[in-house]
């Protein structure tokens, strides 16, 4: 991992950004077992078994730079909605990056990212293919997620609205964007939609998009490289 890491941030055609999804998030007059320093406590409900909303938080940080990237869908954490946050940050800031062909991304392994996940698979290929980027995926091998190095910033979010009231959507997008890593505010977006569960690829169809899916010879699960078409 160190090695994949030096390659990418040596290479000025590689961008290595970390990637991960946090806790869900309830929505309403929660406590969230939060202190708030202030001279009158805010007043919580005293049983947290009603909420209004929740929200599924997922990150892009950007390593070089520490831009950190915050979406949140309304629906689960699924491979359709990484992927389409992936895709929708690329957009954005493409631009900003004229000479990037690869980026080398930081991931654990969790059920919507594993490199068996076909529905990933799938995905990950059509992203390749629209962007004409490659991917190498980096992954953390399991019990070491916490080296992941956007975990640092969601304990600086859960810190900075350690107390808050989040009970509404826009208290919760706010709280998050006046929240600062490496003394930079994080881009804040709400992702619409809803998201199936446990959607999968046949696997006659998977075929087609497991010839752009290269594993490493010594570490097949934990090192990937997708390559466009």
């Amino acid at each position: 991992m160190a090695q994949a890491h030096q390659a990418a941030d040596q290479n000025p055609a590689v961008l290595r950004l970390s990637i991960d999804s946090k806790a869900k998030v309830k929505i309403g007059n929660l406590s969230r077992k939060g202190k708030a320093r202030r001279l009158k406590a805010l007043q919580a409900d005293d049983h947290d078994d009603h909420w209004q909303a929740v929200l599924v938080p997922f990150g892009i940080l950007n390593v070089a730079s520490s831009q950190l990237s915050l979406y949140f869908g309304q629906s689960a954490e699924t491979s359709d909605f990484i992927v389409d946050c992936l895709l929708d940050w690329w957009q954005t800031h493409q631009h900003q990056y004229p000479d990037i062909r690869e980026l080398a991304i930081d991931l654990d392994g969790g059920s919507a990212v594993r490199s068996n996940r076909t529905q990933f698979i799938k995905r990950l290929v059509q992203f390749v293919q629209t962007t004409g980027l490659r991917v190498r995926l980096i992954y953390y091998p399991p019990y070491h997620s916490k080296y992941n190095p956007i975990e640092r910033c969601w304990a600086a979010l859960e810190n900075y609205w350690n107390g808050a009231l989040l009970n509404t959507i826009e208290d919760a997008l706010a709280w998050a964007a006046n929240m600062t890593w490496k003394g930079i505010s994080p881009l804040v977006q709400l992702v619409e939609g809803i998201y199936p569960k446990q959607v999968s690829v046949p696997k006659a169809e998977l075929a087609e998009y497991q010839q752009y899916w290269h594993r490493s010879e010594t570490l097949p699960k934990w090192d990937v490289l997708v390559t466009p078409s």
